[in-house]
């Protein structure tokens, strides 16, 4: 089905992307493995819409050719997640100066995914949907590029859209400010909305999220509405009546088992690849390439967090320079370093971790060592890998089919009843009730935690002996909530940013707002690189948009901060 779009696009979309019009001036009406739009179904635009979104999010693992996701740049996966993550702590950043981190080219393939996959998508979808009475195809469209245009803004700030996808007519389109993009979201998701609850001539033959299940797909429209105004929170007045509102209607996503997610089935690494993308690039025969966030398994390693078994797989127990095994300059160069100086007045974990948690710091731009089947790598949550049962053996042995865990039996988590809570805490906590704030922390965590701790059922090999008890989730919790409560200001913050930060792990993209929105935590790892440079607020315009079109002029660098971000220009976010 990716095929059907991917020929679309480029066929028609000519210059209102910034693709030069030479690049596509391709008879292809011919081949008889596409349609044309005319005879392309809305049911087939709004299957291939669907994954198109999920992988905006959390990208593609092996390039598979059968999807024809555009991949590239220097950050392995692609999707906005992971940029996030990387700036944000959950995964590392292999850079130690954030100027260079990313350059242009390396969001042309998200730039490009967004407007020449999914939103022309729904363009043409919409024009026939309306046409037929398909009533509920149009909503999801219209969720679907509402979610899109809102993370659009949230990374590169003002984008094009009332003058998008409109070649032949339109060739450069200038931009629209970021707010008011924001506008046109909400609009869009409040036509969704009646999209469905009115008639309709037929409904979805598949629906990925909710099986068609409407009163769902309406809880999850206020969610995003509940998301945008959380985001808008600095900028709009009204944003925490509107918010309030909401949750007050009680029309919102309030129960993990209707927490919106891109479910992947895994099992299939080809034709498409439908696996985890995480699952897919690390769980090889060369093992891991992404390496784990050092900060994160510090923090929860040493916090008795019952999730870190869940979130990571330690292939080894024999870390280079930890817990009496030796340094190796060839596997782990920095266990043979002294530490930065600002690690060490600043406390924090440098190069590795006791008890076997193998990752890197933040700012580690170190190479590649034959460390794959001997670093830590991601878990059975979100990534559908394996549960840390202390087995200590390496990942995806094709002798042994039980190495490889759940096989990509995994989760994109994109707006879930737990998030809520977490937005309700920081609502509550701006507005000076850290008793509400709270409450709506502790409601979070026991709904993550469970979330997290379900995935095992998908990995038949693990030692269920392992799982934390229930007491251990519960003295965690209260342990949390005690401390929070027993706190003020920013030590306050700092908790709620880090139980923030470590239960949206797969989500990066809503870490990189909460940071940019709020500051916290202060407690980061910072990058190796003493003075890295300033904070990305914002990325650069993809190299293709900026030489394609005139009415673009790239951004003189990238503290260029969004609309809803009014946060000091310097010394913010707390840590670099």
């Amino acid at each position: 089905m990716k095929n059907i779009s991917t020929y679309i696009a480029s066929a028609l979309l000519v210059g209102s992307l910034m693709v030069s019009c030479e690049s596509t001036e391709l008879d292809l009406t011919q081949d008889p493995n596409f349609l044309t739009p005319e005879q392309a179904s809305p049911d087939f635009f709004l299957t291939s819409i669907q994954e198109d979104f999920a992988r905006q999010i959390d990208g593609d693992a092996t390039g598979d050719p059968n999807d024809n996701f555009q991949t590239g740049g220097n950050v392995t996966g692609d999707g906005f997640s992971i940029l996030g993550s990387e700036l944000t702590r959950l995964m590392p950043l292999n850079s130690r100066d954030y100027r260079s981190a990313y350059q242009d080219i390396d969001t042309d393939d998200e730039w490009d995914n967004a407007y020449r996959g999914i939103l022309f998508d729904i363009r043409l979808m919409t024009a026939t949907a309306e046409e037929a009475g398909l009533t509920r195809h149009v909503g999801i469209g219209q969720f679907i590029e509402a979610y899109t245009l809102v993370t659009l803004v949230d990374f590169f700030g003002d984008v094009p859209y009332t003058e998008a996808l409109q070649a032949p007519e339109i060739l450069n389109p200038t931009l629209d400010s970021g707010e008011s993009v924001y506008a046109a979201a909400l609009s869009l998701l409040n036509q969704a909305i009646v999209n469905f609850t009115n008639t309709t001539a037929s409904v979805p033959p598949v629906d990925y999220f909710y099986n068609n299940d409407y009163s769902k797909w309406v809880n999850a429209a206020n969610t995003l509405k509940l998301k945008i105004y959380v985001q808008t929170r600095l900028v709009d007045p009204s944003a925490a009546a509107s918010f309030n509102a909401i949750i007050n209607s009680g029309n919102y996503i309030m129960d993990t088992a209707d927490d919106f997610d891109w479910f992947w089935p895994g099992t299939s690494a080809s034709q498409p690849d439908v696996r985890h993308p995480n699952f897919g690039i690390n769980y090889a025969s060369a093992g891991a390439s992404h390496y784990t966030s050092n900060w994160l398994s510090y923090l929860m390693d040493t916090s008795d967090d019952p999730r870190l078994r869940y979130y990571f797989y330690r292939q080894t127990l024999d870390v280079p320079g930890q817990d009496g095994f030796p340094p190796d300059e060839e596997l782990l160069t920095c266990s043979l370093q002294t530490p930065p100086a600002h690690y060490v007045s600043g406390g924090f974990t440098f190069c590795a971790l006791p008890n076997g948690y193998w990752g890197r710091d933040h700012g580690d731009d170190e190479g590649g060592p034959p460390d794959g089947l001997l670093k830590t790598t991601f878990g059975v949550y979100p990534a559908g890998g394996r549960f840390d049962d202390d087995s200590f053996a390496a990942i995806a042995q094709g002798n042994d089919p039980l190495s490889f865990g759940a096989g990509g039996v995994g989760i994109t988590p994109i707006l879930d009843a737990f998030m809520v809570d977490f937005w309700r805490a920081e609502m509550a906590l701006a507005a000076g009730d850290p008793g509400t704030a709270s409450t709506h922390l502790e409601n979070a965590l026991t709904k993550q935690i469970a979330k997290a701790q379900s995935f095992v059922a998908n990995d038949a090999g693990a030692d269920l002996s392992f799982e934390p008890t229930s007491g251990d989730v519960t003295a965690f919790i209260d342990a949390t909530i005690a401390a929070f409560d027993g706190a003020t200001g920013d030590d306050q913050w700092d908790i709620l940013a880090e139980q923030y930060f470590v239960s949206h792990y797969g989500n990066g993209i809503e870490t990189y707002n909460f940071y940019r929105r709020t500051g916290y935590p202060t407690t980061l790892q910072p990058n190796r690189e003493p003075d890295p440079g300033a904070f990305i607020r914002s990325m650069y315009y993809p190299n293709q948009a900026v030489t394609s079109n005139p009415n673009i002029t790239q951004k003189s660098d990238q503290t260029v901060q969004v609309f809803w971000d009014t946060n000091p220009a310097s010394g913010f976010p707390f840590s670099n």
